[in-house]
């Protein structure tokens, strides 16, 4: 065959791999939703709540979660450059959501007794949106509950307190926000509290203090899932040493992959395979991305060279001045491209470590600026699930990590509070 030949014959070929590659991948999305239909996905984390509340002052009557509100026009008082919102009803349901933890998370700022208040409140916002949507939303308070909403085909909605600083230190608040329905609490949010250093503060304690084991101890006792996102290594290290239930990493990636104080350490990743908990993968693009993480962090100095009131910045008191070097700068540096198969990587990388018993999904919709690539909402998990399964995952452990795996924790926390039923409430405090 003479080259003009076989050039021509080229687009033939190029046409057939490209229809042989869309076949595949129709197949791929096919066989990922016979196994969402199966085995729901069940998310970790998502802050819609605070949403509700920053944007819509928690008034349902003002936000339609049955219709799209990715296009919803940005309230009065919140900033021009906010993230559309990545959660509702419709999108949901397309992504095979089955259930969610629903993230009561309140400023680090807030503390005391107004930080209980507003976690109340915070609780009481989950309960009335699954009142409002009783066909799609339900709450669930224990795996049974879960698997019979995935059974009535409603989204199992769960309830997660994010920072130990909104129990104001005291055992008889931390019971009676499980009575009010939390399943898990996670121990710091971004800074430390009394009794545990947090991964993005100051290292005061070096993990947890006696107070803060007897913590973990006693929600051990009343069945709530002990949440390792957010808290130092040193924190890790004592939680999982002191627990005697299976514990989560409600949204978190993968220290090796991405050097971040946020993702969890290969040593710490053998240890909740030896616990048999689980580490719910995160979406947010800096702790996904060593790119994304570096260039976040550039951005936020070069923000503080400009202007850092009071007293710091070249164009300090020059607003106009600051935004145009900062445009300026944004044109020379543009954000790097976070992509599904990153966060891929950080799945495989925790199945590696810890086993795929002990993976699972906790994107941090609506409690992030921006997303992956190909993730911006909550319809959008099944295209994680194909890019798994084009790097040879099995249905069987696909299950696993969409729902399989946290329902066995679940479980597993069920069981010790049985065991340990009989018990008396823990007394423990903190000095004066």
């Amino acid at each position: 065959m003479n080259i003009k030949g076989a050039a021509c014959l080229i687009p033939l070929f190029l046409a057939a791999g490209c229809a042989f590659a869309q076949s595949g991948d129709a197949d791929l999305a096919q066989r990922v939703d016979r196994l969402l239909t199966q085995h729901p996905v069940i998310d970790g984390h998502n802050d819609l709540p605070w949403e509700i509340r920053d944007r819509y002052h928690s008034d349902f009557s003002q936000i339609n979660l049955a219709a799209d509100t990715q296009h919803l026009p940005l309230p009065a008082g919140i900033a021009a450059d906010s993230p559309a919102l990545m959660t509702d009803i419709p999108r949901m349901k397309a992504g095979h959501l089955g259930g969610q933890f629903w993230s009561v998370w309140i400023p680090v700022s807030v503390t005391g007794p107004a930080a209980v208040k507003m976690t109340m409140e915070q609780i009481d916002l989950v309960k009335r949106m699954a009142l409002r949507y009783p066909d799609s939303l339900a709450m669930a308070y224990t795996a049974g509950d879960i698997e019979r909403d995935f059974r009535a085909g409603r989204i199992a909605s769960l309830i997660g307190i994010e920072g130990g600083h909104q129990i104001d230190n005291s055992l008889a608040t931390l019971r009676q926000m499980y009575d009010l329905g939390a399943r898990y609490m996670t121990l710091t949010h971004s800074t430390n509290t009394d009794w545990a250093d947090s991964a993005t503060d100051n290292p005061v304690h070096h993990g947890l203090t006696p107070f803060g084991k007897a913590l973990v101890l006693e929600m051990n006792r009343l069945g709530m899932l002990v949440d390792l996102s957010h808290v130092s290594a040193g924190t890790m290290r004592d939680a999982l040493a002191v627990t005697q239930a299976p514990v989560m990493f409600s949204h978190s990636g993968a220290a090796a992959l991405v050097d971040h104080p946020r993702d969890v350490p290969d040593d710490v990743l053998q240890l909740v395979a030896k616990n048999n908990g689980v580490v719910m993968a995160n979406f947010y693009p800096g702790y996904v991305s060593q790119a994304a993480a570096n260039w976040i962090s550039d951005y936020a100095a070069e923000k503080s060279r400009y202007n850092a009131p009071p007293f710091g910045g070249l164009y300090i008191g020059q607003p106009e001045r600051a935004k145009a070097a900062m445009d300026e700068w944004l044109k020379q540096h543009p954000r790097p491209e976070v992509t599904i198969g990153m966060v891929a990587d950080h799945i495989d990388h925790i199945r590696k470590i810890a086993g795929v018993d002990c993976v699972g999904i906790g994107s941090d919709f609506d409690g992030i600026p921006n997303t992956p690539a190909g993730l911006e909402g909550v319809d959008r998990y099944p295209k994680l699930f194909e890019e798994l399964a084009r790097r040879g995952w099995s249905d069987a452990d696909l299950g696993k990590l969409a729902s399989g795996n946290i329902l066995r924790v679940l479980r597993s926390a069920e069981t010790v509070a049985r065991r340990l039923a009989g018990e008396p409430p823990s007394m423990a405090a903190i000095k004066p």
